[in-house]
């Protein structure tokens, strides 16, 4: 691995230091090295380099608009044995205090990486009108539709992001399908099966009258991938796709770790719309039937008892 590294990083210096660590999907060890610290995670799973292209074009996304710190991506490196590597900047990180300023920082920041794409929307849209404005020039890309350029993973399961004109189309045939075919794969849950036929053809009632413009989300905005240091927040581990603004609370909401600074924040700038708390309750469906394909039959119960919530 270090001879590896070495030539890969172009470094002749390559000395770990801190204790290696990680979290339930890959290990990570950080290094010093010519160019000075890195941080390199490592997946022996054969979907490794899949993994990690998708978080280095995500992490590439988020730098892009300026909104967001992150880790400086480097290079995703084939393991001899099978598995990948990814090499980023070390940042010398400690949790996000939930009393600190830098809680409502984030969800201000968090607020303008959902709106940045909407902005440059309008923009263009006023360039548009204005003979010669702008021509020549390079210019972040607007999106207008749902999705994104790669594959990337929540957790170790691999996200389709095809791109869809309609989100509920998106999010109904990437998020929730993809993930009740692998329930059924797994474990042929009759009583999952029978709920969700009858809850799929409902959800498009719950985005009526609502404009949805798309939105750079991190995907994956749960409270161990924040963090902070003497400069402000930081956000890492993302799986990036251009999708509903709501959609990024959902998992914020459930397993604690965000202060009502955060959230306070984050609305004073993306105010609730109508029908928020029921959609949340449907995104939460998709984070905890992704618990049920991660971890197992322990969250099968949240899952079932949120879907039965949605039906009345």
């Amino acid at each position: 691995m270090e001879k590896l590294l070495k030539s890969e990083l172009k470094t002749t210096v390559l000395k770990a230091f801190g204790s290696s660590g990680g979290g339930w999907i890959s290990q990570g060890q950080s290094y010093e090295t010519d160019q000075g610290r890195v941080f390199v995670k490592i997946n022996n799973k054969p979907q490794a380099r899949t993994m990690f292209e998708g978080e280095m074009a995500s992490l590439i996304a988020i730098q892009q608009t300026n909104t967001l710190r992150v880790p400086q991506p480097i290079k995703v490196i084939d393991l001899p044995g099978g598995g990948a590597a990814f090499a980023m900047e070390y940042l010398k990180m400690k949790s996000l205090g939930s009393k600190t300023v830098y809680s409502a920082k984030l969800g201000e920041q968090v607020a303008d990486l959902h709106l940045y794409n909407q902005k440059l929307g309008e923009k263009r849209k006023k360039e548009e009108n204005t003979v010669g404005k702008g021509a020549g020039q390079t210019k972040p890309h607007h999106v207008d539709k749902f999705g994104f350029d790669i594959v990337t993973c929540c957790g170790y399961i691999a996200q389709v992001n095809e791109w869809q004109s309609d989100w509920p189309t998106f999010f109904i045939r990437h998020r929730l399908q993809a993930q009740m075919d692998l329930i059924e794969r797994d474990y042929g849950d009759r009583e999952a099966r029978e709920l969700w036929s009858r809850l799929k053809p409902k959800i498009p009632e719950m985005f009526c009258d609502l404009e949805i413009i798309p939105a750079l989300l991190h995907g994956d905005l749960w409270a161990r991938n924040v963090a902070e240091d003497d400069s402000g927040p930081i956000l890492f581990d993302p799986a990036c796709f251009y999708g509903h603004s709501e959609f990024e609370l959902a998992i914020s909401m459930m397993f604690g770790g965000f202060s009502s600074s955060f959230f306070s924040a984050y609305h004073s700038k993306i105010p609730k719309a109508s029908g928020f708390e029921k959609r949340n309750k449907l995104y939460q469906l998709f984070n905890y039937i992704n618990h049920w394909n991660h971890f197992g039959t322990g969250y099968r119960g949240p899952t079932l008892n949120v879907m039965r919530k949605l039906l009345k």
